[in-house]
């Protein structure tokens, strides 16, 4: 199975670690999840391929300035649970690619890749990133 090219928009299943997990000490995340490639930028002197992924979540964040609810029909679409999801922006996991926590999918042979989230939702997503990004309030865990 072979990796996906990490686009911007792709939603891979990942062993993300929570940022109060890695302030906690902690190397490794506890369970693989969906997260979403916001970001994949080339390091020049390396050649590598940096990605930034944000986490989806089943438990409600209870705060629209900092998560976004997946419609119903987006998370079909992917091929993910009915249960209600949503994607954190408040906080990245930020690793070279492919990394060791890209992990293949449970139980279907399609690879490391649930597909990408419609234009407009990821284009919602980007707003959000950007404004917490300029406020501060953006967390970066680095996995390497």
């Amino acid at each position: 199975m072979a990796f996906p090219d990490p686009q911007p928009g792709l939603v891979i299943s990942y062993g993300y670690l929570w940022h109060r997990e890695h302030r906690g000490g902690q190397e490794e995340g506890r369970k693989d999840r969906p997260c979403v490639i916001v970001l994949k930028t080339s390091v020049a002197a390396s050649g590598d391929t940096l990605v930034r992924v944000a986490p989806i979540t089943h438990s409600n964040p209870g705060d629209d300035a900092l998560s976004i609810e997946i419609p119903a029909a987006i998370k079909r679409h992917l091929g993910l649970d009915s249960d209600r999801s949503w994607i954190i922006v408040d906080e990245l996991n930020e690793f070279v690619w492919p990394g060791f926590d890209v992990r293949p999918l449970r139980g279907k042979p399609q690879g490391y890749a649930y597909g990408f989230l419609p234009p407009a939702l990821f284009a919602q997503l980007l707003r959000k990133l950007g404004s917490l990004y300029r406020s501060g309030i953006l967390k970066r865990v680095p996995r390497d």
